[in-house]
């Protein structure tokens, strides 16, 4: 791929900064995936794009960004809120750990049986800010290590790297992460003199594999974490999109120890754009003069270093999509779900009709059946890399992404990741026909 635009020749001297100078997660090239994948696609603007993860939009509406935030005003009003504290709350800088935490609190409650106290709850600049906010507070040592699924998001690891935080990758299974796999890293880790402290998952329709962890094995993972001394963050973007009937109970409210840290974002569910998560940590805290505080209230000393607070803004158009919909996004998101169901079964379909599953001998492909979530797997006969997605986009206009790059320590070099949450149905028929003749021109390479 064309390396990043550089300073032109005829720019007047000045003294380079050596790049090897910079914080070795600059210069790692792994940490540059994603923007590799969107100048791809910005590059190859008619391709069709299975490469990223952004949810559907075609329920967004301009008119609502005022209604949504005129609601939640309406909403402080009936509660007896002076108007001159809710202009400060809208217009000024508003506390560290945001104002709609008891918002967040119902719906948590309502939705996911997870029952916390609105001081549990940190609003945060999306998953990324909650991730790298709990592992700056649990992470204290140069020895401790952060155990991840492998392959995962490549958000976490980038905060690793971002904090200098060592991560052990554990291979999933076809279920997802396997508690005992978990005990093992674990004793491993301490093995090499090193302290284990926390570990990562998706649970529930996992970026990028789409698994889904089962309830015994939920159950198991928090005996593990008990047993070996670890908090789990919990990162669950996608539990609301289920197939009806088929919720299952997030490991944070089968928790009875305190061992969880949930992190969510309202990103898939109600407004990308407000670039707004939350990150629950009800653990409690006790310093030295016996004082009590939550876990999300200790760990607002490293928000506020990070981005100060929230946008007031965005909270309040989220705070009114929550009070509007009675604090149940589950029903709220029903249609939505079944968008996504409807674009995972016609992905699904059309990789079947090209590549008869009887017929695995001859073509060499398969894939991964999820019941849910944004993303499936596809492993090919070839190298899956980004030179082969780039020939893919330019001379097949259909894009995806290198399921290598979500690996912690190596793996899934011939495996490729669909992300179909945003390709309307004819879309992913027309993609799915493009992928075949780039896998069947690769295979005759």
């Amino acid at each position: 791929m064309n390396p990043t635009p550089t300073v032109q020749e005829d720019t007047p001297a000045r003294t380079a900064l050596p790049q090897n100078t910079l914080h070795a997660a600059i210069v790692d090239p792994q940490m540059d995936s994603m923007r590799l994948l969107s100048e791809t696609a910005m590059k190859f603007p008619d391709a069709l794009s299975f490469s990223s993860g952004a949810p559907y939009d075609g329920t967004h509406d301009i008119a609502n960004l005022s209604v949504h935030i005129d609601r939640y005003v309406k909403h402080l009003r009936d509660q007896g809120v002076p108007e001159q504290r809710i202009t400060r709350m809208l217009f000024q800088y508003g506390p560290v750990n945001g104002f709609i935490q008891g918002e967040v609190a119902k719906m948590l409650q309502h939705d996911e049986d997870i029952d916390v106290p609105a001081e549990a709850i940190m609003i945060t600049h999306g998953f990324q800010e909650a991730t790298l906010v709990a592992l700056r507070g649990l992470f204290a040592s140069p020895d401790d290590v952060l155990l991840s699924v492998s392959p995962a998001y490549v958000g976490i690891r980038g905060a690793a790297r971002m904090l200098d935080i060592p991560v052990k990758g554990i291979v999933e299974g076809p279920n997802g992460l396997e508690p005992e796999a978990v005990a093992a890293a674990a004793r491993a880790v301490r093995a090499e003199g090193k302290r284990p402290v926390a570990l990562y998952l998706v649970p529930d329709f996992s970026n990028p594999s789409g698994t889904v962890v089962p309830l015994e094995a939920r159950q198991r993972l928090l005996d593990v974490a008990a047993e070996e001394g670890l908090k789990i963050l919990e990162d669950n973007p996608y539990g609301l999109f289920a197939r009806d009937g088929e919720k299952m109970p997030t490991l944070k409210s089968l928790d009875t120890r305190g061992d969880v840290l949930y992190l969510g974002s309202f990103a898939k569910s109600a407004f990308p754009g407000a670039r707004l998560g939350y990150l629950v940590a009800d653990q409690i805290v006790e310093s030295e003069d016996g004082g009590r505080r939550t876990l999300a209230q200790e760990l607002s000393k490293a928000k506020a270093m990070f981005s100060v607070g929230s946008s007031s803004l965005s909270q309040a158009a989220i705070g009114g999509i929550l009070v509007e919909n009675d604090y149940d996004l589950r029903s709220a998101t029903r249609e939505l779900a079944a968008v996504y169901q409807e674009r995972l079964a016609v992905t699904l379909d059309a990789l079947a009709a090209h590549f008869p599953p009887e017929r695995y001998a001859e073509h060499q492909v398969r894939w991964n059946v999820p019941r849910g979530g944004f993303f499936l797997t596809v492993e090919v006969g070839f190298a899956a890399d980004l030179a082969a997605m780039e020939r893919s986009a330019r001379d097949f206009g259909v894009s995806w992404a290198p399921m290598s790059m979500f690996y912690i320590d190596g793996g899934g070099d011939r495996e490729l990741r669909l992300g179909f949450s945003n390709l309307a149905p004819d879309a992913i028929r027309e993609g799915i026909a493009r992928l075949v003749r780039f896998i069947e021109s690769e295979a005759r390479s």
